[in-house]
């Protein structure tokens, strides 16, 4: 049993010395697998830049320490049936990983069986931004996402103020994903991209298709993402076409940058067809590594190693091999093994001939996936570490510009910066802030060789004429119509048209499209909407701007100011030789006279026994007293009142009879020069409220504004064609079939009341609003007819043209006419009247009583000097005190003070018998 112990613990100590000797055994050969295009741009730099990697790996003893890497490639020839099988071959090898594939559509299928057999694949080519981390997972990327591209290619385009693009991609995975985060970045920034899609084998005849096709459309700005091409198809054939001029840009992602970095330079030549051309390519920090590694390439091109030059996938795909190196290394440290195993869902296909049970599962995938992602190295491209999302941490791109066959660095962006004069990686050191003001590229030459910014887009050329819609109008075809027997076009509306194209900073070509059939008025409604529906590019004419239409089209300025007004039958003042008496009523002139009258007397009274002026024999007194009251209305009455209380009655008289005089004057004016209405109406409401038929014109927003707006019946409301309808309907009447008014736009109106005296405008325009072109949405051309109308308004122009068109008897907003003032009546000045009337009273009433108290005075001194007489005579000195006190008031003020002044000198002694009385 003792025996028994040691022999159980010997053979314990024998296998976990096996077992441990087996776990940290280094393999002699690792195996990694290569799928790519060999005869392709990006596959000529790649294959012996992955080469050089192996080598150089294999060299180093302080990398795998003994353990060799062997690199199993396989040609794809762009296919993905063959990248497919290429696939499963390697895996038969056993990899551990397999770098590329350089194709997006490929690397879609090749990470379905990665995940499924958990081999990592690490791509330095594909770059479509759908290929996530979460779809697949075992999907590593170490070269720039599409849609970090494509957000600088959306900036790019924004940084010269461009709003709209044509994008022309091919139709994979790689084209099509790509333009649509460009199409997502260009939406956020307000903009818009129009997808042309090539074929991903095109030919020459499906470039020259789309590029007669994207002349239809109004951008100039291309963005151009396809494959790399080394012969340059687009832009030669585009150069061919005339489209590589000054009216046009080109922009175009990193795969025309790879192409021109593999160009030998024997073979720049053939950039002459790329000027002004400016694109992207992936910014790579200067570095030793990076320019030892650019020198031991051009001796290999020398010694006709390579068959290309070296780009950004190259040194990618350098970079490549390193970090699953380094990988494999860090897996086999941490004392993982390389194992494989079956699985039974392969398993179960024996019976069948594509033996899949040769695929195995690599155990360590996982494992060794997250060293992959904690790779953190110094490489040919700079610092090489991943993000979350599985992506090469990037250093943002160059921004290149061919000119004179050679590109050139112009500026550089980065997500953190944006737009910059110098590379990133220098600010990032010292950590500055920058802002939208500081996004700052070089001086770009652009297609044509000019160095300004090209506007980008244009409204029309010759071969796609601007499409602009015209109302072919039955009735006042002053506005807009097209001459009998010509297909000449004229008016005012297209007169102001011309005029302000003649002042937009570029040509626009255009060609005028009748909408109507010239019987009747078209709908301007469904004018707008054929503009909205792009039927027509523009449309030209009498257009309101209303609510509506504004929802679906854009509008220029307006040109003219225009609203609804209502039209009905004026009559003509008569002369008269009594007009003068009409700005007053009867009772009004009554008052007038009347107060004249009672001033007359009222100002005599008070002045008549301290004024010199009013004493005098009777006659000469009554023309004075009445003289003087009249002489008030011209102001040059000769006498001055002198009491207090005249003074005080005089300003309120004076004030009373200006307000009156001002009154008379302006109510005469108006009845001598204003016509009156013979219309009960006096403006919308009572329109509204009457029963009466309203006429409208065919065609114009009235029908729907007063049916919608202003709820009125539809069977009140009445259509009219022509100006003779408008003057037919108005003459009838109500009553004999016609209408009560007619709500029309204020220019058509002035123009039926141009030569028609009988009717007038009721009132004030009750809508405002204005006539304007009409564009679709977002046309840059409004915004410059616009400018160019404000440009009419301001040197005169758009006076002229009203003047030429609607002057030549005499411009209607010169006759418009108004509605006769009612005459004035009395109740319109009572209380100022009554104001004068009772300042006058109150005055009249103080004399009085000052008079009375005088006279009182003066009778007690009288019974002073002399004795009462008897009762008898009670009677006879009553009547006498009446005319003694009138005797009294017609004494001048200053008799009667020296009277009262000589009694209280010598005053007369009471006699006796007084005093026994």
């Amino acid at each position: 049993m003792k025996y028994l112990g040691f022999v159980s613990l010997f053979a314990l100590m024998i296998w976990v010395s096996h077992t441990g000797l087996v776990g940290c055994q280094k393999p002699a050969v690792v195996n990694l697998g290569a799928i790519f295009t060999f005869d392709s741009v990006i596959g000529r730099a790649a294959k012996p830049a992955m080469e050089a990697a192996i080598s150089d790996i294999n060299g180093t003893p302080t990398i795998l320490n003994g353990t060799h890497l062997n690199l199993f490639m396989k040609d794809a020839a762009c296919n993905v049936f063959l990248g497919s099988t290429d696939a499963f071959q390697v895996i038969e090898k056993e990899v551990v990983a397999i770098i590329g594939p350089q194709s997006s559509s490929i690397a879609h299928m090749i990470s379905e069986i990665a995940n499924g057999l958990q081999v990592p694949l690490v791509s330095y080519g594909a770059t479509d931004p759908t290929l996530s981390a979460l779809q697949f997972p075992f999907f590593v990327r170490t070269v720039q996402s599409d849609a970090n591209q494509m957000i600088a290619m959306a900036d790019l385009v924004d940084f010269y103020g461009w709003k709209e693009v044509i994008a022309i991609y091919v139709d994979d995975d790689y084209g099509r994903n790509g333009i649509s985060v460009l199409n997502e970045e260009l939406d956020r920034k307000l903009g818009k991209a129009y997808k042309l899609s090539l074929p991903v084998h095109f030919t020459q005849n499906d470039i020259i298709s789309l590029l007669n096709q994207s002349k239809l459309l109004g951008p100039r700005v291309y963005v151009v993402h396809v494959n790399p091409d080394p012969q340059l198809r687009i832009f030669t054939i585009a150069k061919k076409l005339q489209m590589m001029t000054n009216n046009y840009v080109w922009l175009a992602t990193d795969w025309l940058s790879a192409t021109l970095d593999s160009f030998s330079p024997e073979n720049r030549t053939a950039l002459h067809v790329l000027q002004g051309v400016v694109g992207l390519r992936q910014h790579i920090p200067e570095s030793k590594q990076k320019k030892d590694f650019m020198s031991r390439w051009r001796d290999m091109l020398q010694k006709g190693l390579v068959t290309s030059d070296l780009n950004a996938y190259g040194l990618c795909a350098y970079d490549t091999v390193w970090t699953v190196a380094r990988s494999i290394e860090k897996f086999i440290n941490d004392g993982n093994n390389l194992t494989f195993s079956s699985t039974y869902k392969l398993n179960d296909t024996k019976a069948s001939e594509m033996h899949l049970e040769k695929l195995k599962v690599f155990d360590g995938g996982a494992v060794l996936l997250e060293d992959i992602l904690h790779a953190n190295f110094s490489g040919l491209t700079g610092q090489v570490y991943f993000s979350s999302d599985r992506n090469i941490v990037t250093s943002g791109y160059d921004v290149i510009n061919i000119d004179k066959m050679a590109p050139k660095i112009v500026g550089y962006w980065s997500s953190m910066f944006g737009f910059l004069v110098s590379p990133p990686e220098t600010l990032r050191r010292i950590q500055n802030s920058y802002s939208d003001i500081d996004q700052k590229l070089r001086n770009v030459t652009w297609p044509g060789g000019k160095t300004e910014r090209p506007r980008g887009w244009v409204i029309a050329d010759d071969e796609r004429p601007l499409r602009i819609g015209v109302p072919y109008r039955a009735s006042f075809v002053e506005f807009v119509t097209e001459l009998p027997g010509s297909h000449k076009i004229e008016g005012y509306c297209i007169d102001v048209f011309t005029e302000a194209l003649k002042l937009v900073p570029y040509a626009v070509p255009y060609k005028f499209e009748l909408f109507g059939d010239g019987r009747f008025n078209p709908s301007y409604g469904k004018l707008a909407k054929m503009v909205a529906d792009d039927v027509f590019d523009a449309a030209v004419g009498d257009i309101a701007i209303v609510k509506n239409r504004t929802k679906i089209v854009d509008f220029s300025q307006p040109y003219i100011t225009t609203g609804l007004v209502i039209v009905a039958p004026i009559r003509s003042s008569k002369s008269s030789a009594w007009v003068f008496l009409k700005p007053f009523t009867i009772d009004m002139w009554c008052m007038t006279a009347a107060a004249f009258l009672i001033i007359a007397v009222v100002i005599w009274i008070l002045e008549h026994r301290v004024n010199d002026s009013f004493r005098g024999p009777p006659r000469r007194q009554l023309v004075t007293m009445f003289m003087f009251s009249f002489s008030t209305l011209f102001k040059t009455n000769q006498e001055e009142t002198v009491s207090t209380h005249g003074r005080i009655v005089m300003v309120v008289w004076l004030f009373l009879l200006m307000v009156i005089t001002s009154s008379y004057t302006a109510n005469l004016t108006s009845i001598l020069t204003v016509q009156q209405l013979s219309s009960p109406i006096t403006g919308i409401d009572s329109l509204i409220s009457s029963s009466w038929p309203i006429g409208y014109q065919v065609g114009s927003f009235a029908y729907g504004y007063l049916s919608q707006t202003l709820n009125i019946h539809k069977s009140r409301l009445v259509e009219l064609h022509t100006p003779e309808e408008y003057e037919s309907s108005l003459r009838r009447g109500p009553d004999n079939g016609g209408v009560g008014a007619i709500v029309d736009e204020l220019p058509y109106v002035e123009l039926f009341l141009s030569n028609r005296t009988d009717f007038g405008i009721i009132g004030q325009p009750f809508t405002k609003s204005g006539w304007g072109f009409a564009f679709q949405r977002d046309s840059a051309l409004a915004v410059d007819i616009s400018t160019a109308i404000l440009k009419l308004s301001e040197n005169g122009k758009l006076q002229d043209l009203h003047e030429k068109w609607f002057c030549k008897l005499g411009c209607p907003g010169a006759r418009k006419s108004e509605s006769e003032p009612n005459q004035l009546h009395l109740v319109s000045f009572w209380g100022l009247y009554l104001l004068c009337g009772s300042i006058t009273l109150a005055a009249l009433l103080l004399f009085i009583l000052r008079t009375v108290h005088q006279f009182a005075r003066y009778r007690r001194r009288q019974r002073r000097l002399c004795s009462p007489s008897s009762s008898v005579h009670s009677t006879t000195r009553c009547s006498q005190v009446i005319f003694n006190f009138f005797d009294f008031i017609d004494e001048k003020e200053e008799a009667i003070k020296k009277m009262f002044m000589q009694c209280e000198i010598n005053p007369v002694p009471e006699t006796p018998s007084s005093t026994a009385a």
